[in-house]
């Protein structure tokens, strides 16, 4: 992934470096099992954990040579070792090593997308607990509805993003995950009792049955998930970009002192790290494609998910970190405008109020037939005419002569639309 979008932390867990530390340490801890059980001495072990090194430069020199990167790394590793370095990948092939260290690795970014994920949800939460109340206008099919508030909104994404973050404890765990079962899974050369051990000790669980490698639906679940989760977020990033069209203008982005929106326009302040968010989870779901075809291998594995997945699950795991911390911060510093949410309300001259006079009509008696009939011309007249939709209906004299001016008022009051919101509140687990 390019610098633009990766934060450090991210860029150490996939660095060489800590890939060949994790690979390092996946052949330290098989040698400590295999010690465990009498089979290798416990003082060349010792040995072993104190001198190996590598440098990733003499990796790749090597790697030139042997065409075999696993190969590379295990001769690299013995050039600093002396005769204990022939325990050096005993028994092991070579996915033992990388699958289990990827799970390993895989387990230290969820680490960290686990707190972003709390994190996120936590400046929702807050953010919607300060505008429960404020009104604004609800809109379906881009057309104005009935009223709502900016806190619903945002409970629906606080809602959204708490089975996100079900759904990704789920998955994290199946790729949090490690295999020592030899070249086709059958334990024929290193018994159960390694892969055991050296998964507990990295915190990872072994996969109950693999073959050369782990299943790799597993991963495609993964990629899955993080592309549901960046898809979520491209939902929330797009109901800002609606809001802060400029004749809307119900919610900005914050602008800092000194930003620029446009080479040629001085005015501009665009949204541009809401449209940031959908262009990333574009890429994203484009890798969990990618992700679904790395199923599908011949046999007991070959090697055709490799290549591709050394692109999609860094990049994948390092584009939602990016994503959550930079629209995390986004909805924290957003500029929120509730006198434009009610300007805006008033912009379809009271017509949001037509289900409200439906309703009143039908309570007073008269079949909804009719009173759709009655009420629909009003809503013509009034949306044709530029006409406010009250003053119409007073001049209609079948719905003046069924309800009173103070049903009228009542109909027309917003608050009667609002009234659950502590309630659903409540329900979300907000209150």
């Amino acid at each position: 992934m390019i610098t633009r979008y990766t934060r450090p932390e991210m860029a150490k867990i996939w660095s060489d470096e800590n890939r060949y530390n994790c690979w390092l340490e996946v052949e330290i801890l098989a040698d400590e099992a295999w010690a465990e059980l009498g089979e290798i001495p416990k003082e060349d072990v010792e040995k072993i954990r104190k001198n190996a090194k590598f440098t990733v430069e003499r990796i790749l020199e090597i790697e030139e040579e042997t065409r075999h990167d696993v190969v590379a790394f295990t001769r690299c590793v013995s050039e600093s070792l002396g005769e204990e370095k022939k325990w050096v990948h005993y028994g092991l092939t070579s996915t033992d090593v990388v699958d289990t260290a990827y799970g390993y690795q895989l387990k230290q970014a969820n680490d960290i997308l686990r707190k972003d994920l709390a994190d996120f949800l936590e400046i929702i939460k807050e953010k919607a607990l300060a505008y429960k109340d404020t009104v604004c206008m609800g809109r379906t099919h881009g057309v104005h509805a009935e009223p709502t508030t900016f806190g619903l909104k945002l409970a629906l994404w606080y809602s959204e993003m708490k089975r996100n973050i079900e759904r990704f404890e789920r998955a994290a765990k199946g790729v949090e995950a490690g295999k020592i079962s030899g070249a086709v899974g059958t334990f024929a050369n290193i018994p159960p009792e390694v892969e055991a051990y050296v998964c507990k000790k990295l915190g990872i669980r072994p996969q109950e049955i693999s073959t050369q490698i782990l299943p790799r639906d597993l991963h495609a679940d993964y990629i899955s998930t993080i592309a549901l989760i960046a898809t979520s977020i491209e939902k929330f990033a797009t109901e800002i970009r609606g809001l802060q069209k400029s004749e809307t203008r119900e919610v900005e982005e914050f602008f800092a002192k000194g930003q620029k929106g446009s080479s040629a326009m001085p005015h501009k302040r665009n949204p541009i790290g809401s449209e940031n968010m959908a262009g990333l989870a574009r890429v994203i779901r484009g890798h969990m494609v990618t992700a679904y075809e790395n199923v599908n291998l011949w046999h007991e594995r070959d090697i055709s998910h490799s290549s591709a997945e050394r692109i999609i699950i860094p990049d994948s795991t390092i584009l939602l970190n990016y994503m959550l911390r930079r629209f995390g911060n986004i909805i924290r510093n957003l500029t929120v405008f509730p006198e434009n949410m009610l300007r805006n309300m008033d912009a379809t001259f009271g017509l949001i109020y037509s289900q409200r006079v439906l309703l009143k009509l039908i309570d007073k008696g008269m079949s909804r037939e009719k009173a759709y009939d009655l009420v629909q011309p009003c809503t013509a007249k009034a949306w044709d005419e530029k006409l406010a939709f009250r003053s119409v209906l007073e001049n209609q004299p079948e719905i003046m002569s069924t309800l009173s001016k103070e049903e009228i008022d009542d109909a027309f009051d917003y608050h009667y639309h609002i009234k659950n919101v502590d309630l659903i509140f409540k329900r979300v687990g907000i209150l």
